[in-house]
This record gives structure tokens, C-alpha cells and sequence, in this order.
């Protein structure tokens, strides 16, 4: 019997006994809340089922906002940093699985000499000849450590979490940037709005300006009407170069989250346009379907399965570690006077054990028990986050709802009181106090209108990123290619 026949029953008991090892990852088993319904209503919104909000801004029917999100989603700097730690993620998955099969190298030598020696000829004549001799041989090394006790394949485990987690934080950057680039789209049209109101403001400021100039003129009224005109107007215009310098900037910020300069769009978006329609329903689902879809959950969820492998991981190196290594090679001698081939084979096997380490392997594994009570902590957060963040997102719309009604009703009132000031006052009814609280509380209450109708999308765009919206299992394979 040879000495590898011999070798193989050990071999293949070792394997058996590696296979029916049992994996001795604790069980953290988090308890986070999980409410049945959503503690607020919006108007028109729906909670049976929810839709489809992969591609939420396409429900707000603004192509310049879709093309805007588009382009983020594919050239934006931090979704590319995300990318390459996916691909860094899956790189460490595959090197933490290799560590279960054995490893194989190679190697190869090789000696050559070439010396002379002196001959003598049958006609007695001394000569000098060449010779030549030298070895060559090749050797195949292997080494393997069988997962007796578990720890590679926690460490695979691990990895296999991480690699998920970091999936879904790719997935969470889609969600933020489609949210950030419809904010600040929200933001430039609505201060474009503002812009508008408060060119048109001054504008009819004016021409109340002009009008008590004629009637100071004629000595019907004081300079004193006509300076409290003057401030009023110039008031107004003084809010203009602010609310240009804000558009400037929310425009920067689109380009730059396109991975654009700042000054890529100004052509494209200094024409204003109206804010995006805001769906007649809403289709939001129940809070489970909420913790299945947002990121932030999926990722704290892995990473606490991350965790528990890495607490079974140290509990391995309690136990003894077993390597096998077994060698083949053979050597060729050529030369004057010899030669020949020779083969040599090994096999070694090692056995280890920590006898004493004054309590550093336990004190690993409690160090490494509380971070796994840290991620469940924040998972259990994680939870509590993306509820609240619906319902707060619920709240706002609601609300910003209901006072754009309000808002929009007072605008209708204050315009007609205005007109009516203007017209007493040209008549002599009405003191010049009068037309200016007017044309104050007109612009006041335009300026409401606009900013509420802005913040009531902006509550939907918050509602749609709160519900997990914004990324689909394909983006993430699509951007890193696999």
C-alpha cells in the first residue's frame, strides 16, 4: 500500500467531518415595530395596494424633470463610489469563499554546467572536450485547511451579508439622488415663481407710484404718500437680485449632481416653468410593504446577519486548526556519467490549539458579540426611521393641502381688494394707507401660494423617497456591469 493510499481514508474523514460541521452563528433575532396602517391619511391617497415607484418622477409628468433624474442616476460622482463598493464587496465575497478550497502552486528549477576536460586520442594526441551535465525538475504543492469547526464558512457568511448590504446602500444612493435632484427642481420653480410675482409686484407698485406723484403734483395728496410709495416699490425690488442669486444657485446644484459644471443648464432651465401636477391618487401600500422596499432596512437587516457570522467566526478559533499539505516532484539528472529521473511525494498534516492566551479569544468574541447587539440596535432604528418618515411625509402633504386652499383663497381676496384700494384712492375714497396694506397682503399672498404649492410636491417627492422609491433590482446589476 503507498503511502498516499494509506492517507486517503484520513483525508476523507476529515472532509466528512468538516461537512457536518454545525455553524455556530447565534441567533440575533431583532423585534422591530410593525404597525398594520399608517397612523395619517393624505387626500386621494390609497393604502391597499401600492404601485410601482420605481420611477416615481415619471408619475409627476415633467419631461424636464425625468431628464434631469436620468441623468444624475447615470453620471452622478457618489453613485459611482457606491458602484466601486459594490464591485469591492463582491471582490471580498469570492476572496472569503476561496479560502474553503485548498491551495495549488507550482514550481519549477533547473541547474545546467558546462565544464572541459582533457582526452587522449588513439593517436595520443591530448585534447580538450566539452562537457555538459545539469538537473531540472518541477514540484506541485498543496495546502488545504478543513473548516472543522465552521470559521471559513462564517467568514463566507459574513462576507455574503456584506456584499448584500452594500447592494442595498447602492440602492439607497438611487433613492437619494432621484429625491435630491426633484427637490431642487422644486426649489428653482418655485423661486422662479417668487421671481415672477415679485417682477409683477414691483410693476404695479410703480405704477401706483406714478399715480400719487400726479396727485401730489396736483396737491391733492402729501410727499408723504408718494416716499411711502417709493419705499414700498423699492422693497420689492430688493427681494429680486436674492431670488435671481437662488435660481443661479439651483440651477448649480442640478448641473453638479449630473456630474456636470455648475453652469451646464443654465441655458436649459432659465426659462421658468410651471411646478410638476401632483397625482390625483396616491397608492402607498401598508407599512410592511414600506420595510421591504426601503434600502436603509434591507441593509441594516444584512448587516446583522453580517454580524452573527462574524460572532460564530471568533468562537471557531476556540477550537483546534488542522492543515494537510502534500507535495509531488520530480527531478532529471542529464550529464556524462549520469542520469536518471527521480520522484519524491509528501504528505504532512498540522495540528493547532491556543493553550493560553490570557482570555483574548473570549474577549474577541464578547467585543464582537456587542457590535452584532449594535446592528440589531440598528436595525430595530432603521425600522422606527423609514415609519416615521411616511408619516411625517403624510402629515406634510396633507397639510400643505389643505393651507394651499386657504392660501389660494386669500390670494383671490387680496387682488380684489387691491383693485379696489387703487380705485378709491384715485378717487379720493381711500387713504394711501390703505392701497399700501393692500398691495402688501398681495404679495404676501402670492408669494404663499407659490411657496405652498412648492412645498406640497416637494411633501409628495419626501413621501415617494420615504416609501423606498427610486431604485429597482436591475439598476444596481446595470451600473456595475454584472
Amino acid at each position: 500500500m503507498t503511502r498516499w493510499s494509506r492517507a486517503l481514508p484520513v483525508i476523507a474523514s476529515l472532509t466528512l467531518l468538516s461537512g457536518c460541521a454545525i455553524s455556530r452563528a447565534p441567533t440575533l433575532t431583532a423585534q422591530p415595530v410593525q404597525p398594520v396602517a399608517w397612523t395619517s391619511s393624505a387626500g386621494g391617497a390609497s393604502v391597499a395596494t401600492r404601485a410601482d415607484l420605481t420611477r416615481w418622477w415619471e408619475r409627476l409628468h415633467d419631461a424636464t424633470l425625468t431628464s434631469l433624474v436620468e441623468r444624475t442616476l447615470a453620471a452622478n460622482p457618489d453613485l459611482h463610489v457606491a458602484q466601486a463598493r459594490l464591485r469591492q464587496a463582491r471582490a471580498q465575497h469570492a476572496q472569503a469563499a476561496a479560502a474553503l478550497w485548498p491551495t495549488v502552486s507550482v514550481s519549477a528549477s533547473g541547474t545546467g554546467r558546462r565544464s572541459g576536460q582533457r582526452a587522449v586520442g588513439l593517436d595520443g594526441q591530448t585534447s580538450i572536450v566539452d562537457v555538459t551535465s545539469g538537473s531540472y525538475g518541477g514540484t506541485l504543492d498543496a495546502s488545504w485547511e478543513p473548516d472543522i469547526f465552521g470559521g471559513l464558512r462564517a467568514g463566507r457568511d459574513a462576507a455574503t451579508a456584506d456584499l448584500a448590504a452594500t447592494a442595498a446602500d447602492l440602492d439607497g444612493v438611487y433613492v437619494s439622488l432621484a429625491a435630491e435632484v426633484a427637490t431642487s427642481y422644486l426649489e428653482l420653480r418655485t423661486l422662479q415663481a417668487r421671481l415672477d410675482i415679485a417682477q409683477k409686484n414691483a410693476a404695479s407698485q410703480q405704477e401706483t407710484l406714478t399715480l400719487t406723484s400726479f396727485r401730489a403734483q396736483a396737491g391733492l395728496v402729501s410727499t408723504l404718500d408718494v416716499e411711502q410709495a417709493r419705499a414700498n416699490l423699492e422693497q420689492t425690488r430688493a427681494s429680486i437680485p436674492t431670488l435671481e442669486a437662488s435660481i443661479s444657485q439651483a440651477m448649480f446644484r442640478l448641473a453638479t449632481l449630473g456630474g456636470d459644471a455648475p453652469g451646464a443648464l443654465v441655458d436649459t432651465l432659465r426659462i421658468p416653468a410651471p411646478l410638476p401636477a401632483v397625482p390625483e391618487s396616491l397608492a402607498i401600500g401598508i407599512p410592511a410593504d414600506t420595510l421591504r422596499q426601503r434600502p436603509d432596512g434591507r441593509a441594516a437587516e444584512r448587516r446583522v446577519a453580517a454580524e452573527a457570522s462574524r460572532v460564530a467566526e471568533a468562537d471557531a478559533r476556540r477550537f483546534p486548526s488542522l492543515t494537510l499539505s502534500g507535495s509531488i516532484g520530480a527531478e532529471v539528472l542529464k550529464g556524462a556519467g549520469s542520469a536518471g529521473t527521480s520522484v519524491a511525494t509528501s504528505l504532512a498534516g498540522a495540528l493547532s490549539r491556543t493553550l493560553f492566551d490570557r482570555g483574548r479569544t473570549r474577549n474577541a468574541i464578547a467585543a464582537q458579540s456587542a457590535v452584532a447587539a449594535q446592528a440589531v440596535a440598528g436595525y430595530e432604528g432603521a425600522v422606527l426611521t423609514a415609519l416615521e418618515d411616511v408619516e411625517r411625509a403624510l402629515v406634510a402633504f396633507e397639510g400643505n393641502r389643505q393651507r394651499l386652499v386657504s392660501l389660494q383663497a386669500a390670494r383671490a381676496a387680496a387682488d380684489t381688494a387691491a383693485t379696489l384700494a387703487r380705485t378709491q384712492y384715485a378717487a379720493g375714497l381711500a387713504d394711501f394707507q390703505t392701497v399700501l396694506n393692500t398691495e402688501r397682503t398681495v404679495l404676501s399672498a402670492q408669494e404663499s401660494v407659490a411657496v405652498t404649492e412648492g412645498d406640497r410636491v416637494a411633501a409628495l417627492v419626501q413621501l415617494y423617497k420615504a416609501l423606498g422609491g427610486g431604485w429597482s433590482p436591475a439598476t444596481g446589476a446595470e451600473a456595475t456591469g454584472s
